[in-house]
C-alpha cells in the first residue's frame, strides 16, 4: 500500500508498506535542510498502544554514549540522517503510526521545536489474497544476525532454543509459508510438482503426511546423471531418508545437458480434479534456500493459471526430449517438439502486449523471446526499474541499458556477486553506471570489525549455500510505483540458457499495486543492505590514499552521524539519494481514502 502525509513545516513523509518492511521516502524543502541534523522516529504499533522510539546504530561522535558492538541507540537523541529508510521489523497485516520528528540544534543541544510528521501505514496482510509472497531474510551477513546469533551457523547454536530461533530468523515467514500450501490439500486433493534441488527434510516431511491423509502427490524431480550427478545424489538420498515412495517421485531424467529448474507447485482439488493454486517462486527446497541466500515464494490463487501451470507438469512429467541413446535426428526430432509444446503452452506477449492480470511464460523454447522481453521491461521504463540477477549479468540486458542517459529512467540492480570484467572472455567489458542511471549492489558481507561493527558472517562459511551466497532470487519490477506496474518473477536467471534451455517457469504480473509494493519493499530492503556493504568492501579493497587503513571512505554512508546539515550534501541534485527519494514523491497513490 501506499501512502503520503500532509506536508508540514515543509517536510514530507512518503510510505510504501509491504508484509514485513516499510519503505519511506522524505521531501523536506530548503528552509526544512537548514541546519537539520536527521529525523527521531517514533512508531505506534496500535492505536491504543504507546508510541515508542526506533532506533538505529549509528550515533554522533561527541555523543556521551558509548558505542560498543553489541549497542543500538534510540533515534531520539541520535536521529536517522537520511530521506529514504526502511522499517524492516513490520508485522504483516498490521496498523502503524509513524512520527518524524525534525531534529536541529547541536548533538549537544537538540532543538526539537521543529514540527512533527505522522504518517499511518497499513502492511498487507501475509495470508489470504489471490498473490501471497513471502521473502526470506536474505542477509545471514548482518549485524542483527552476528549480534544474536554469534555468527554461528543454526546448527552450531549452543542450545535448541536458539538453533529454532536462528531458523525461525533466517526464513522468517518463508517456510512456513511452503507447509501450509502443502498442508492445505484435503484427502482427496492432489499436489503436482517439479524441483531442481529436493532435499529439505521437513518440507519432503510434510508431502509423506499429505499421502498418509490421501493427498495424491506426483512430484518431477530432477534426476539427470550429469559429470558431478548433481542433484541426483542429494535428491535420491533425502528422499530415501524421508521415505517418500517411488509412486510419487517422477524422475526428470532427459536432456541431461540442461537442469530441470523448476521450483513450482500445483494443487488440484475436489473430485472434479479443478485446479486451483500455484506456488512458484525462486526457493529450492534445501536448507540453504530457504534459510540462507535470499529467496522469494509466490502464491497464486487463480484456476486459470493453475490451469496452465498443471498443463505444463503434465508435459513435463513424460520425462519430454533427447534421451541417452537416441541418434542425433532423434534427439532433434524430440527436442522439436517439446519446445512447440511449451511455446504453445505460454506464447510470449510482445513488450506492449501484456494483458492485465497474470501471464506465465514457461521454458525452454526457441529462441530469446522472453529474454527480449525481459530485457524491454528493465530497459524501457518510464520512471523506475530493479532487478536482481543471482549470476551474470547477461549481455543484451547491458547492451540495452548502456544507451540509457544520466536523466533517463533510474534502474537498481542487486547481484549475487560484483559485476567484473572477464579476462577469459572476448567481448569487450561494458560498463554500467551512473552515467547510465543504473547502480549495482551486490552480496556482500563486512568481512573486518569497522570501529564498533563486528565482522559478519556469510551462508558459504555457515554451509548453507555452496554456489549462490546472497541473492538467489530472480524478479524484475518495471515502474513498480506507477499506476500500472509490472512484476516478473520465478525461477528462471534473466539468462539465455534460462530460455532456451533449462526447465523454467516464471509469471508476468501486469496491474497488482499490492504484488508490485510487496515486491519493491522487499527489494529495497536488500538492496540498502547489500550496497553499504558493496561500497565498504570496495573501500576496503581500494582506500583513499589519505584514509586510515581499513577505514571507509568519506561518502560511504558514514559510519557515525555527521553533527551539522552537511550529510544533506549527498542529496545534491542527480545523486542516487535524490533519485531514489524523489521516486517517492513521484509514486502513483491510491484515490484519497
Amino acid at each position: 500500500m501506499r501512502y503520503s502525509s500532509e506536508s508540514v513545516g515543509g517536510v514530507q513523509v512518503f510510505a510504501v508498506s509491504g508484509t514485513n518492511t516499510v519503505a519511506f521516502g522524505v521531501s523536506a524543502n530548503a528552509n526544512a535542510r537548514t541546519g537539520l541534523l536527521g529525523f527521531a522516529i517514533e512508531r505506534k504499533d496500535t492505536p491504543k498502544g504507546k508510541p515508542h522510539w526506533l532506533r538505529g546504530y549509528k550515533v554522533f561522535p561527541s555523543s556521551a554514549d558509548t558505542p560498543g558492538p553489541d549497542s543500538d541507540f534510540s533515534t531520539h537523541d541520535q536521529p536517522i540522517q537520511s530521506l529514504v529508510w526502511d522499517d524492516s521489523t513490520t508485522r504483516a497485516g498490521h496498523h502503524y503510526t509513524y512520527t518524524f520528528h525534525p531534529l536541529k540544534g547541536t548533538p549537544a543541544q537538540l532543538d526539537r521545536t521543529p514540527p512533527p510528521v505522522t504518517i499511518e501505514v497499513d502492511t498487507e496482510r501475509l495470508y489470504g489474497e489471490s498473490h501471497d509472497v513471502f521473502f526470506n531474510r536474505g542477509v545471514a551477513s548482518s549485524q542483527a544476525y552476528a549480534h544474536e546469533f554469534n555468527n554461528l551457523p543454526p546448527d552450531k547454536q549452543p542450545t535448541e532454543a536458539l538453533k529454532h530461533a536462528a531458523l525461525d530468523w533466517l526464513s522468517r515467514d518463508l517456510d512456513e509459508a511452503i507447509l501450509r500450501f502443502i498442508d492445505a490439500a484435503k484427502p482427496g486433493d492432489r499436489i503436482r510438482g517439479c524441483f531442481y534441488e529436493f532435499t529439505y527434510l521437513p518440507i519432503l516431511a510434510a508431502f509423506v503426511d499429505a499421502i498418509d491423509r490421501g493427498v495424491d502427490v506426483r512430484l518431477v524431480v530432477d534426476s539427470k546423471v550429469n559429470a558431478d550427478k548433481y542433484p541426483l545424489d542429494e535428491n535420491n538420498a533425502a528422499i530415501s531418508t524421508i521415505g517418500l515412495p517411488e509412486s510419487a517421485i517422477i524422475p526428470r531424467a532427459a536432456r541431461t545437458s540442461s537442469i530441470a529448474h523448476n521450483k513450482f507447485m500445483v494443487l488440484v482439488t475436489g473430485k472434479r480434479a479443478t485446479p486451483k493454486e500455484v506456488w512458484t517462486g525462486s526457493t529450492n527446497l534445501t536448507d540453504g534456500g530457504i534459510h540462507g541466500q535470499a529467496n522469494v515464494g509466490h502464491w497464486v490463487r487463480d484456476k486459470a493459471l493453475a490451469k496452465t501451470y498443471l498443463d505444463y507438469w503434465t508435459l513435463l512429467s513424460t520425462d519430454p526430449g533427447g534421451r541417452a541413446g537416441d541418434s542425433p535426428s532423434e534427439v532433434r526430432s524430440r527436442n522439436a517438439a517439446f519446445y512447440a509444446a511449451v511455446n504453445a503452452l505460454s506464447p510470449t506477449p510482445a513488450p506492449t502486449g501484456i494483458s492485465t492480470g497474470i501471464t506465465p511464460i514457461f521454458s525452454p523454447r526457441s529462441g530469446l523471446a522472453p529474454l527480449d522481453l525481459y530485457v524491454s521491461l528493465l530497459a524501457g521504463a518510464s520512471g523506475l526499474a530493479c532487478a536482481t540477477f543471482p549470476f551474470t549479468l547477461a549481455a543484451p540486458f547491458k547492451s540495452a541499458l548502456s544507451a540509457n542517459t544520466p536523466t533517463g529512467p533510474l534502474c537498481l540492480l542487486l547481484l549475487d556477486s560484483a559485476d567484473r570484467p572477464n579476462g577469459s572472455s572476448k567481448q569487450p567489458y561494458v560498463t554500467l553506471n551512473s552515467k547510465n542511471n543504473v547502480y549495482e549492489a551486490s552480496g556482500s558481507e563486512i568481512k573486518t570489525p569497522l570501529g564498533r561493527w563486528v565482522a559478519e558472517t556469510n551462508t558459504r562459511a555457515m554451509q548453507l549455500n555452496l554456489h549462490v551466497e546472497f541473492v538467489h532470487c530472480k524478479f524484475l519490477l518495471h515502474d513498480p510505483l506507477g499506476p500500472d506496474p509490472i512484476v516478473v518473477t520465478g525461477s528462471a536467471n534473466f539468462s539465455a540458457p534460462s530460455t532456451n534451455a533449462n526447465d523454467e517457469n516464471m509469471i508476468v504480473v501486469r496491474g497488482n499495486t499490492r504484488v508490485a509494493d510487496i515486491y519493491f519493499t522487499e527489494f529495497a530492503r536488500l538492496f540498502d543492505h547489500y550496497y553499504f556493504r558493496s561500497v565498504v568492501e570496495r573501500v576496503t579493497a581500494h582506500p583513499h590514499p589519505a584514509a586510515t587503513p581499513g577505514a571507509p571512505a568519506a561518502d560511504d554512508g558514514s559510519l557515525d552521524l555527521l553533527e551539522n546539515d552537511t550529510w544533506l550534501k549527498k542529496y545534491s541534485p542527480g545523486s542516487l539519494r535524490t533519485k531514489r527519494a524523489n521516486q517517492f514523491v513521484q509514486m502513483s497513490l491510491p484515490p484519497t481514502r
